[in-house]
Order: C-alpha cells, then sequence, then structure tokens
C-alpha cells in the first residue's frame, strides 16, 4: 500500500471525525513556561489539564496532528529512525467511551484502513503489579477486536503516571508494535524481544485510576482514553520501507542534496549519515523559526538549542559541498512542497526564515575560522611545552566541539593529518556531563519560561510581573500572562488583547513600570496552601498544576502572583524598562518583546 504523508494525516483525522471527534489542530511547538519544558515533547503535553478534569471547550472527543520537537538524543541523528522533529497522531476520550471502542478502532484503523499484516501485528499490555492486577478486560477486547491470542503479551512497563505525583490520573496502557522485517533473532522473537526488530507504532494509554498520598490509587470516576501514534513510523511501515528518509517527507529534499553534491543516497555510509542530519536539522530548524511563537538562534535556552541544529547541519553540509544558500533551498523544498498543507504559517514566513538560517551559516563561517585558529594553536603548544605527548586531552576535543562546534570526528581528522591522537573517553566523559546538565534543562529544571536561573533572566523575570501589572492597570483586570519566554537578553509577554495597542496605551504601560521601579518596591516570598493563595486574590495560571504548598511573590502593592521562578529582592536594580514591540501572537492573543536597560 502506498500513501503520501498528506493522506496519512486525511486517514487519521478523518477516521475519528467520522467518530465523533473534534480536530483541534496543532498548539506551539514552542513551550510557553506553563508545561515545564522548553518544547511540545509529546501530542498529549497540551491536553494535561483536560486529562487532569478541566473541561475542553471543544467536547469530550478530540483529535490532532501534533508536531513535537526533542533534542536530547540529538547526536543520535543520522541513522534510519530518529528525527528531531516529528509529529504524532492523537486522539483523546474526556470520561467519554473507553476500552472496548479504543481497541477496535485502533485494530480498524492499521488493519483496515492502513492494511498492516493483522498476523504481524502484535501489542503488549499490562501484566499487573502489587496495586492494580492484570489487564484481563483489555484482552478480551483486543481478541474481540481480531488480534491473535499469540500476539498479545503481558508486561509490567504497560503502565502510565506521572511520576512523583499524587491525585494525578494513571492507568495500564495496550501498545501497538509492529516488526521491520521477517527475520527473527531466535525462536522466542516476539513484541517483547529488544533486538531491534519490533518497533513501537502507537500507544492507547487508558486513565482508569488515580495515584493516591501512599501510592496506591483508586478508581477515578470520569475515565480517559490518551492515543498516540508516530506519524513518521507509521508512513514509514505502510510504504513497506525501513528507512524513514526515504519518506516522501524526505525524498525531495534528498533528491536535492544527490543532484548539488554529487553523492547518491544510501551507497556511502557517512555520506548518507550527513544528509540525514541536513536533511532532519534544516527541517526542525524551519519548523522552529516558522513557528508562530517562533525563536531565532541565540546563546541561551531554546534558541541555543536551535543554533546547535542549524549548526550540525551546516558542517555536515560542508563535508557533502554543500553551500549555504543551498540549505536555504532545502529550507524552501519543506515550506513549499512537504508542509505548504499542513503548516500554511511556514509560506507566510519564509522570507523570515530564509533570512535568519542565512544569518546564521554566515555567522558559523567566522566561528569555524576561530575554531581552526583555536585547533592550531592547541597543536602548536603542545609542540612547544609538550613534545613527547601526541594525544589531545578529551577535554580539550569536547572545548572545541561545545565552544567552537567542532564534531569529535572533524578534531580527530585534523589531529590525524599533524600525527596527533584524541583521548575518546575523555570526550565521551566530558559529553556524558554536558548531555545530563542538557536534559535537565530539556525536562523544565529551569520553569517559568525561563532559559535560565542568571541574574539577568531573573530581573526580566521579576519585571514580567510588573509588565503584568500594568497592562490590567491599562487594559483592564481580565489582562492576564498566556505565556511567555524569558532570556538574558529580553523578556516576550503574550496576553489576550483584541485590538492592536495603541502608541498612548503602550506608553502608559511602559511610564507604569518604570514608576514602580523608582519606588524601589521590595520583592517579599511567602510559602501558604493553594488555596489560601488563591483566597489571596494571588495571580495564577492552570492552578490544578501547583503543588499544595506554592510560593507567592509580592512586589508592594503592585503585583501579587503564584510563581516558581527566581526574582531580585528589590526591583529597583531592574534598571529602565522599555517596550521593544507590540504584534499580533495568534488570535486574540498580542505579545510584547521589552528589554532592562
Amino acid at each position: 500500500m502506498k500513501v503520501t504523508s498528506k493522506q496519512l494525516r486525511k486517514m487519521w483525522l478523518d477516521f475519528y471525525k467520522e467518530r465523533g471527534h473534534v480536530d483541534i489542530g496543532a498548539v506551539s511547538l514552542i513551550g510557553d513556561g506553563t508545561t515545564g519544558v522548553m518544547f511540545n515533547v509529546a501530542g498529549m503535553q497540551p491536553l494535561m489539564p483536560y486529562l487532569l478534569g478541566q473541561a475542553h471547550p471543544e467536547g469530550t472527543r478530540l483529535c490532532n496532528v501534533q508536531g513535537c520537537v526533542r533534542t536530547v538524543d540529538i547526536e543520535e541523528v543520522g541513522d534510519e529512525s530518529h528525527f528531531t522533529f516529528f509529529e504524532m497522531m492523537g486522539n483523546w476520550s474526556l470520561g467519554d467511551y473507553f476500552k472496548k471502542e479504543k481497541t477496535k478502532w485502533s485494530f480498524d484503523f492499521l488493519t483496515k484502513v492502513l492494511g498492516f499484516d493483522r498476523e504481524k501485528l502484535c501489542t503488549t499490555v499490562f501484566a499487573g503489579n502489587e496495586n492494580v492486577e492484570r489487564d484481563d478486560e483489555i484482552v478480551e477486547y483486543l481478541l474481540d477486536a481480531g488480534v491473535k491470542k499469540e500476539n498479545i503479551f503481558f508486561l509490567e512497563d504497560n503502565w502510565w503516571d506521572l511520576p512523583g505525583t499524587v491525585n494525578t490520573p494513571c492507568g495500564p496502557d495496550n501498545e501497538w508494535f509492529y516488526p521491520r522485517h521477517d527475520n527473527p533473532c531466535g525462536e522466542n522473537c516476539n513484541a517483547t524481544c529488544e533486538c531491534g526488530r519490533w518497533v513501537e507504532i502507537g500507544n492507547d494509554v487508558y486513565m482508569q485510576y488515580k495515584v493516591k498520598e501512599d501510592r496506591s490509587v483508586e478508581p477515578l470516576k470520569n475515565k480517559n482514553v490518551d492515543t498516540g501514534f508516530g506519524f513518521e513510523r507509521l508512513l514509514m511501515y505502510i510504504n513497506g520501507l525501513t528507512d524513514g528518509y526515504k519518506t516522501d517527507l524526505f525524498t525531495k529534499v534528498l533528491e536535492f542534496i544527490e543532484e548539488k553534491s554529487g553523492k547518491t543516497y544510501g551507497v556511502d555510509k557517512e555520506e548518507t549519515k550527513a544528509m540525514r542530519i541536513v536533511a532532519d536539522h534544516i527541517r526542525t530548524a524551519v519548523m522552529l523559526i516558522g513557528d508562530r511563537n517562533g525563536i531565532i538562534p541565540s546563546n541561551v535556552g531554546a534558541g541555543y538549542i536551535l543554533r546547535r541544529l542549524i549548526r550540525r547541519a551546516l558542517r555536515y553540509a560542508k563535508f557533502l559541498g554543500l553551500t549555504k544558500e543551498q540549505l536555504v533551498c532545502v529550507a524552501q523544498i519543506y515550506i513549499n512542497e512537504v508542509y505548504n498543507d499542513s503548516y500554511p504559517l511556514l509560506k507566510e514566513k519564509e522570507a523570515y526564515i530564509c533570512e535568519e538560517l542565512l544569518k546564521e551559516a554566515t555567522k558559523f563561517d567566522k566561528t569555524l575560522e576561530q575554531g581552526t585558529r583555536e585547533f592550531n594553536k592547541l597543536i602548536s603548544n603542545l609542540a612547544k611545552f609538550a613534545p613527547d605527548v601526541k594525544t589531545i586531552s578529551g577535554d580539550k576535543a569536547f572545548r572545541l566541539f561545545d565552544t567552537f562546534g567542532f564534531p569529535l570526528e572533524l578534531t580527530e581528522e585534523m589531529a590525524t593529518e599533524v600525527g596527533y591522537k584524541v583521548e575518546k573517553d575523555g570526550f565521551k566523559k566530558a559529553f556524558e556531563l554536558h548531555q545530563e546538565k542538557s536534559k535537565g534543562v530539556m525536562k523544565g529544571e529551569f520553569k517559568s519560561g525561563l532559559a535560565d536561573d542568571g541574574e539577568m533572566t531573573t530581573k526580566y523575570h521579576t519585571a514580567t510581573h510588573l509588565l503584568n501589572a500594568a497592562l490590567k492597570v491599562v487594559l483592564g483586570e481580565k489582562c492576564h500572562q498566556m505565556g511567555s519566554n524569558i532570556t538574558a537578553e529580553r523578556l516576550r509577554f503574550d496576553f489576550p488583547c483584541d485590538h492592536k495597542m495603541t502608541q498612548e496605551e503602550l506608553a502608559r504601560v511602559e511610564s507604569l513600570v518604570n514608576d514602580w521601579i523608582s519606588q524601589e518596591l521590595v520583592v517579599t516570598k511567602e510559602e501558604m496552601a493553594k488555596e489560601t493563595a488563591v483566597d489571596i486574590g494571588a495571580e495564577h495560571q492552570f492552578i490544578e498544576r501547583y503543588p499544595d504548598i506554592v510560593s507567592v511573590y509580592t512586589i508592594g502593592n503592585v503585583s501579587k502572583e503564584i510563581c516558581t521562578g527566581p526574582h531580585v529582592a528589590n526591583i529597583k536594580d531592574l534598571g529602565h524598562f522599555k517596550i521593544a514591540k507590540e504584534e499580533a501572537s495568534s488570535s486574540g492573543v498580542r505579545r510584547i518583546k521589552a528589554v532592562l536597560n
């Protein structure tokens, strides 16, 4: 069965719309500080408030195809199946249908709509633990749907919850697996095998319990279904492929790279890896810059991750003999041909996306020159002060990687040319330490929309409290924070507003903030019960996400907010507040960018 990416997207949405679901569309890829992560990393992440009990405005049956970005394992990109940007096809029942309907629909979609071989389709289900019995109920529904009994496997890992939380939903899940090829590793090669033949293509989570304080569980009154199926993986399988880069999401880009580089995809291992990295990283960069909350390359937060992606793509482009202008052409293929229907905003921002990519490429050319000079200086010092040492330490090699963007392979190649080796183990240790720190950031170590917790970022975060308060004075009490992104260079603040703010309104907001700063107001922090904070009028968003005890920050008689981020002790330290830009963020939502001088 041959299916294009556009057809698969339509198949998924049509299938569930026919069953009473509303297509709720995709949200921004960029975290706004309320979800605790830098990027949207899962299809269900934006729906967490509704899975926790909040009523969704579109009803109880929902579906979408949601873009996601994960960059913790960026170094894995280059094989057949890793992507930094990917899409999840999701559907949800919020207290509506449950296991019987969902197992039937998942099986029917995979076998009847997509044509998966029911003889090969396998599933794993919850094997039970000390709190909850084995999920035999789901097995009966799977058998009724058409799954073969010998293709159902019990695993204790088939359980979903929010780690470290209480009074939150949890429950068993039902994962769907399909073989990548027909060559088993042995007699017991099945969906539980770790040989790499079996890959998960989708997951149905049944949130039917609640975690209690003692870690036991109790049944939920309203039971939810949360489904996530990998778009790229499904597209690969239904087209009989084992390489995700051979789907139509990438073929036009790879054809262009082949033409301009004179290389052929799939022939040389290193050249093929380079082509995949260029194709993947430029796609993700296009999506992040062209997002409705789009970002640009920088040295902090999400902007730093974007810079790493673009520069890694540029390094491998140079290896293939591609110019930075040709990388812009790759971006245009994604904008105009691959995602022109599903992400129309990319076309509107095409010139801006291409400009930012070219700008970053030009900066990197200079960085590469600096890195080469640093490498030559390193070799010169070794020859002068340690002539018997013919090894570059792991720390030095990692500095070249982290500061100047040199991959280990490039450092090794240059070292070999002058008769040196590189201490790989030392580089690996330094890299692993760096990766652990990166994972902390990706998991939301820095909350409240902050890129980090440095001095300037702390000042900007405190300034958002004042901006929020000033907007309430100028635009009315209904005005509130809808999202923020804060770096050491500026603050970005989204709020509801039905019109472009006038120059008079902006001037008044600016004047109020600076007037408060001149009053040298002290910032105080109090710990209290969440309910008490609400009763005393503390500003908050999504109160159900906060723990039972919260921190309330008060700035004179100007602002009182529940918050998790760092703040200055006295707002006199902020300096002069200046609004740099006011613009539309989305329908009915405006955005202010401001700086402190």
